[in-house]
């Protein structure tokens, strides 16, 4: 028989066990997932022409464009920010007749975790056609005055120094940095392309602007493929397209851990072997110790784009999922939602048409229906399309070669929650 006492306990308990069934149940149930809403034109502020080169960066919520204006034989480096009401004015970065301009080798400015920013961009260092150095900048009133460039490599050679990805070091320290550098590749004549092994090299300047390290990662890449960088709570990682001894040209990833770079490891094995550059780099994106990258290749003499993910801050890697519908360009950009999928983004080719394309993919590889963000041409003057992700929006950047002369275009898509 039951007491009086215990018999008072049984509807607690029982209420007990209803409240935390039900508690239960919320956590059990599925997050919300991410759904990316039609593409929509996006005023540029970048429109005019001979504008080309865009490129964008978060810092939180805040987002930047950068793009370079040509105007005869003069480029310049121009910013912008996204605001709740459009694009904030303009500001000129510098400008030079000696820079080195090209479709693939992209200036870049950031903003980092004080505030500030930091630009980069090229400058010729000889007559040579490979022979130019990275130039940085930094500005401490949101872009209205910069300091004078320095460069973050000193071996002084007539060389190749590009291919840059800036990113917020860990700790104290400012600015962070990744370049390929050809201090080890020679030129028998200057007109003729260089022999030797091009390097990947980092670098890191402190909140003043002084540099304190320069580190070399990886003494053997790919020439002329882009970089990645991000920032995962374990600190940076970068991407780059490595070079075997027999001309396998897989992504590798290297992540800097107590102040040293790791040993450069393969995402996958795609073992793609080309003896020749193929200017097609990887993309990263980082939200604590989730990573995504995308990137190209081909096989059986069809390219296509990937993504892969980690739940590790970037020491493995998932199974790659294919993310092009026919044929891919490559050129991709990737962006990790809140809900740990990604939305990747490349140059789609099919019949005569090449199209920047995007895809939302989630950890169990299932993957939404394409969609397109605009036609774009498939040579080299379209460049690389850019994506970046400001809070609940996607914003997107491209380089429009159809009109007369070259202009940025920008386009937006806004991203919404829905139950599974």
């Amino acid at each position: 028989m039951i007491g009086p006492v215990k018999r008072a306990l049984i509807p607690v308990i029982v209420a007990a066990g209803l409240i935390a069934a039900v508690i239960a149940a919320r956590t059990l149930s599925p997050a919300p997932a991410w759904h990316v809403e039609a593409v929509q034109p996006l005023e540029s502020p970048a429109a005019t022409a001979g504008s080309a080169q865009p490129q964008l960066s978060t810092q939180s919520d805040r987002l930047l464009i950068s793009w370079v204006e040509i105007i005869n034989a003069d480029a310049t480096l121009k910013v912008a920010e996204r605001t709740a009401t459009g694009w904030s004015e303009a500001r000129r970065v510098a400008s030079g007749r000696d820079w080195f301009v090209n479709w693939a080798d992209v200036p870049s400015v950031v903003r980092l975790a004080d505030g500030s920013l930091a630009a980069h961009w090229l400058k010729e260092s000889a007559s040579s056609q490979y022979a130019y150095d990275v130039r940085l900048s930094f500005s401490k009133d949101d872009g209205r005055t910069w300091s004078e460039p320095v460069s973050p490599h000193h071996d002084g050679t007539p060389t190749e120094h590009g291919f840059v990805s800036l990113f917020q070091a860990p700790g104290s320290a400012g600015l962070g940095l990744v370049w390929l550098d050809g201090r080890e590749m020679k030129a028998a004549k200057p007109d003729e392309e260089p022999s030797g092994s091009m390097g990947l090299r980092a670098a890191v300047f402190d909140p003043q602007g002084t540099q304190v390290s320069e580190t070399a990662i990886d003494d053997r890449v790919c020439e002329c493929c882009p970089t990645a960088s991000a920032l995962t709570a374990e600190g940076p990682i970068v991407a780059f397209r490595d070079r075997s001894q027999d001309e396998i040209r897989d992504i590798y990833v290297s992540r800097l851990v107590d102040g040293r770079w790791s040993d450069p490891a393969a995402v996958h094995a795609d073992n793609w072997q080309i003896n020749a550059c193929p200017v097609n780099g990887p993309a990263l994106s980082a939200s604590g110790r989730d990573v995504a990258i995308a990137w190209f290749s081909v096989a059986e003499d069809q390219g296509h784009a990937f993504v892969a993910f980690s739940s590790d801050a970037g020491r493995t890697f998932a199974f790659p999922v294919r993310v092009d519908d026919v044929s891919a360009l490559g050129r991709v950009d990737v962006e990790l939602l809140p809900d740990r999928s990604a939305v990747v983004s490349w140059i789609e080719t099919a019949g005569q048409r090449s199209e920047l394309r995007i895809r939302r993919v989630d950890r169990s590889a299932q993957r939404s229906e394409s969609m397109s963000v605009a036609g774009i041409t498939a040579n080299r003057s379209s460049g690389y399309p850019r994506m970046a992700r400001r809070g609940d929006e996607l914003v997107f950047a491209w380089t429009d070669t159809e009109a007369v002369g070259s202009r940025v275009r920008t386009a937006t898509a806004r991203l919404t929650q829905v139950k599974r």
